[in-house]
């Protein structure tokens, strides 16, 4: 098994406690799918991206797209056909399968759609205003930063 040592990240950083567990998850996770079905990760713009998952052979109604607690879970389940096929030859897996993508915070998931059998789920990172990078003043003794705040504040809003 895979193990990634990460303890020079942790003497740098607060709040990534659950990187190792994402990290092994992923490792194993890859084993255990088989690479099935392909997919594709598209960065469309700064804050936009799209999943495009290959699920030739697959209905509408036969794919599930769920996302809990920042994981984006596909799935895909073929009806049983009461239509008995003959093959020459079967190439297409109409297996069913489950892929699991780890979404970044304040990921979203916009809309998903399916064309000429590629499934693409489109994504977007909206960051709170409270979480956009801010200059914080600073103040003197003679002129502490809250007034200063409190003086910007006071001619923006009569502006």
């Amino acid at each position: 098994m895979n193990r990634i040592d990460l303890s020079p990240l942790y003497r740098s950083s607060v709040g990534f406690d659950r990187l190792a567990s994402l990290l092994d998850s992923s490792l194993r996770g890859e084993q255990s799918t088989g690479g099935y079905p392909p997919y594709d990760i598209e960065v469309l713009d700064e804050n936009k991206y799209a999943v495009t998952i290959a699920v030739a052979g697959f209905d509408r109604h036969e794919l599930d797209i769920q996302v809990e607690k920042g994981v984006l879970t596909i799935r895909g389940r073929k009806e049983n056909t009461e239509q008995e096929r003959k093959f020459l030859h079967q190439g297409i897996a109409y297996r069913a399968f489950e892929r699991k993508f780890n979404l970044a915070d304040h990921i979203e998931v916009v809309s998903a759609d399916i064309n000429n059998g590629l499934l693409t789920i489109n994504l977007k990172q909206e960051i709170p205003e409270a979480m956009k990078p801010r200059t914080i003043e600073i103040g003197t003794s003679e002129n502490p930063a809250e007034k200063v705040l409190e003086h910007k504040n006071k001619a923006e809003e009569a502006a």
